[in-house]
């Protein structure tokens, strides 16, 4: 039976509706932590102009694979084995890099990983669209999100909602340039950086 997120389908057309502008111009999307496979299956066949790369560890490859092979998209490869934290990491041609609902699930030293790779695997001028819910100022935005959080760390101790000024300068810090600070429905976000010049 396919793994199935209702979270995934609520938040699917506010994401497209976003993503659907920032990656009218691309061609080659990692997606990292792509979870049941749903949004890779949706947004690919809404945006047939691209390849959806989805990624994650092994054990949620089954279930992507289900989604994808019932779809029966031209613009879905198999799924690329990704755990944030191994090394080394598999060459990144992607022209963006997109992950939904991560950065709260993973520890923090996962997130640290995850940008660090990004930004030194990213080719220059790329983007990497991150969504999920944020602190800002050290707040939680919304009770429904104090509650998340509550539940996440009892789940997991490691993880939990992250600060945006923390998560951003570490971007920045790696030569992530913050683009763009975008409201989502359910107190969430999108953050869009995109990489510098630095090899240049």
């Amino acid at each position: 039976m396919k793994p199935y997120s209702q979270a995934c389908v609520n938040n699917r057309e506010p994401i497209l509706s976003v993503i659907a502008r920032l990656f009218s111009n691309h061609k080659n999307i990692l997606e990292i932590g792509s979870g049941t496979g749903q949004h890779a299956v949706y947004f690919a066949r809404q945006m047939p102009h691209l390849i959806w790369q989805s990624s994650d560890r092994a054990d949620n490859h089954p279930g992507i694979q289900l989604w994808l092979q019932d779809a029966d998209l031209n613009n879905t490869p198999p799924p690329l084995e990704l755990d944030v934290m191994q090394n080394p990491w598999p060459q990144i041609t992607a022209d963006a890099v997109f992950s939904a609902n991560t950065a709260h699930i993973m520890s923090w030293a996962s997130v640290e990983r995850m940008l660090t790779m990004i930004a030194t695997c990213l080719p220059n001028n790329r983007l990497f669209v991150l969504y999920g819910p944020f602190n800002y100022e050290g707040h939680y935005t919304s009770d429904s999100n104090a509650r998340f959080d509550q539940w996440l760390r009892q789940r997991d101790p490691l993880s939990g909602i992250r600060d945006f000024e923390v998560i951003n300068n570490l971007a920045t810090r790696l030569g992530l340039i913050l683009k763009e600070d975008i409201e989502m429905p359910a107190n969430n976000r999108i953050l869009v950086w995109h990489t510098s010049n630095r090899h240049s």
